[in-house]
């Protein structure tokens, strides 16, 4: 028997998992996430390509779900900037 069937034979219900949270301020962390490691060398070259893709589908997604603003209004919000990542350590000639 399994445990579902005796979840309901002894008149207990099973709670249904709570569903995943996916959220767009996630799908920008995962945006960011790939270009630092990409940055990185984080992939080989023969990965890049679906890297890529995959990038520029997130991208595009995320384009089309962020609400557009008007011109006027751009210049009355302070600049948000690009998180700044750091730059591999030089690897010493050997």
């Amino acid at each position: 028997m399994t445990e579902e069937t005796k979840n309901v034979e002894s008149g207990q219900t099973a709670e249904a998992p709570a569903p995943a949270e996916l959220t767009i301020n996630d799908l920008n962390a995962i945006k960011t996430i790939i270009d630092v490691a990409s940055t990185r060398g984080a992939f080989r070259a023969n990965e890049l390509e679906a890297v890529g893709k995959v990038f520029n589908k997130l991208n595009s997604f995320l384009e089309s779900v962020t609400p557009k603003q008007p011109e006027g209004e751009n210049a009355q919000q302070p600049a948000q900037t690009e998180p700044k990542t750091e730059q591999p350590a030089q690897q010493p000639a050997q």
